[in-house]
């Protein structure tokens, strides 16, 4: 199914399923299966929790609408939508960030991915012995140090490759009706296995009944944070992927929907993880080392825990390449649009940049390691300027274009697709873009720089 608007063939997602298990993978990764369990143990489980699930629907949805807005309107690439939308200015120079950004986040992620693969097939053949924690260190060391990280880096890279050359519809989007849903069949396999183990009243407790006591600023700047990098905000992956929507995809109720989605799989591994965790006497506040370290060792003490551990860390893969999927599109929809490339050169040009990106990254574990710039290394110095440079500037700056620069009836007309639907919304929804959004966005902003 293509589409003529502005005089150019552009492809449409052709079901409105295949619009939602794209965007939801977009939003879903490394983000809520790794990150959300180890925020959440460090920041008290239950109230921080609320706090996320609050920032989602009063930051997060406004966000995601500003991105849903710009990108099917336009029907365009992050740099010409802000082009196309405001040609008297140079808002356009703001798609340079969301670019930067998706192209330094696929550099490291993908290593991360890369670990998931060698811990997935360790894991099948017997491999992975972790008989203690301290154990578990040292096997995690040995297997991301050295050579045999950039093999692994490679080799999802090809993977990513090969969906994005199939394209919008035969690529992207049919690998998103297959993995979402194995994906989410996997999550609910590994909560019903928590249902039987005996920290699980415990661990769902910890999770689900907030100590509102424990709620300080450092714990509300982590729920802010972790709500606005969940859904992959700030980078244009959902700019991008809404170009591709059809004009009856419903805005407001996409937005919704990949919301309650992306917050879900983040609960689910919260009660994937938790009752795990106090059945065998650990703390929740193992931090980073909570899915590499500490559960391989949870995994060794079950029935099964081979075969566990496995389908855990195919779970880690999966949410990883529908991720990346979509940071790889930003930078091939411009070289499309406004380089006018071929989608094979464009893919081509696109996944040899983050081969190089990501090369670099995962030897910044062996032999680069020693070779720092302002005291960190590659995979650090590239993770620090995504995470906390360009996607708050990005973000911020997508939030007041829309809030304040798009003209309300633009807005509204996209909102209501064209007046066919009622939209009650609009007036919270630019009040938040204006006000709420980029207030938030910048106090995560200022903390992730270290001012406040």
């Amino acid at each position: 199914m293509k589409s003529t608007q502005n005089n150019n063939e552009r492809a449409i997602f052709a079901t409105k399923f295949g619009a939602i298990a794209t965007t939801v993978g977009s939003a879903v990764g490394l983000g809520n299966i790794w990150r959300f369990p180890y925020e959440a143990g460090i920041h008290g489980g239950g109230a921080f929790m609320i706090c996320y699930l609050a920032f989602v629907f009063l930051i997060g949805i406004p966000v995601l609408c500003s991105e849903f807005i710009m990108g099917r309107g336009t029907r365009s690439n992050i740099f010409g939508a802000y082009r196309k939308l405001r040609p008297d200015h140079n808002w356009h120079l703001a798609g340079y960030i969301g670019i930067l950004a998706s192209i330094l986040i696929l550099s490291f992620y993908s290593v991360v991915a890369g670990w998931t693969i060698e811990y997935c097939l360790s894991s099948l053949f017997g491999q992975l012995k972790f008989s203690n924690t301290e154990i578990g260190h040292g096997q995690f060391i040995e297997l991301t140090t050295g050579w045999r990280p950039v093999i692994w880096t490679v080799i999802f890279l090809a993977c990513n490759f090969f969906i994005l050359i199939g394209g919008v519809t035969k690529g992207i989007e049919r690998a998103s009706n297959i993995l979402m849903p194995l994906l989410f069949l996997l999550l609910i396999a590994f909560c019903i296995n928590s249902f039987t183990l005996p920290g699980f009243k415990e661990g769902v407790k910890f999770l689900f009944h907030p100590d509102f006591s424990k709620i300080t600023p450092s714990v509300l700047l982590g729920a802010l944070g972790q709500a606005f990098f969940s859904l992959s905000l700030g980078l244009g992956c959902m700019m991008t992927y809404a170009s591709y929507f059809n004009n009856d995809n419903r805005l407001g109720k996409t937005a919704v929907t990949t919301a309650v989605l992306d917050s879900l799989v983040a609960i689910l591994a919260g009660i994937i993880i938790f009752p795990a965790v106090f059945s065998f006497g650990l703390s929740p506040e193992a931090g980073p080392t909570l899915v590499f370290e500490v559960l391989p060792y949870i995994f060794s003490k079950l029935p099964g825990g081979a075969i566990w551990s496995t389908l855990f860390f195919l779970l880690l893969f999966l949410a990883s390449l529908t991720s990346t999927v979509s940071m790889s599109e930003i930078s091939i929809t411009y070289f499309c649009e406004e380089k006018r490339w071929s989608r094979k050169k464009s893919t081509v040009v696109s996944s040899l940049i983050g081969l190089a990106g990501g090369l670099i990254c995962a030897l910044s574990f062996g032999p680069l390691s020693d070779f720092t710039i302002f005291g960190m290394t590659f995979f650090s110095l590239f993770d620090y300027l995504s995470s906390n440079i360009c996607l708050p500037v990005g973000g911020m700056i997508c939030s007041i274009f829309t809030g304040w620069f798009i003209d309300r009836k633009f807005v509204k007309t996209q909102m209501t697709d064209n007046g066919k639907y009622r939209f009650p919304m609009l007036r919270p929804l630019v009040f938040c873009l204006r006000w709420v959004c980029p207030t938030a966005i910048f106090l995560i902003f200022l903390n992730s720089i270290g001012i406040i």
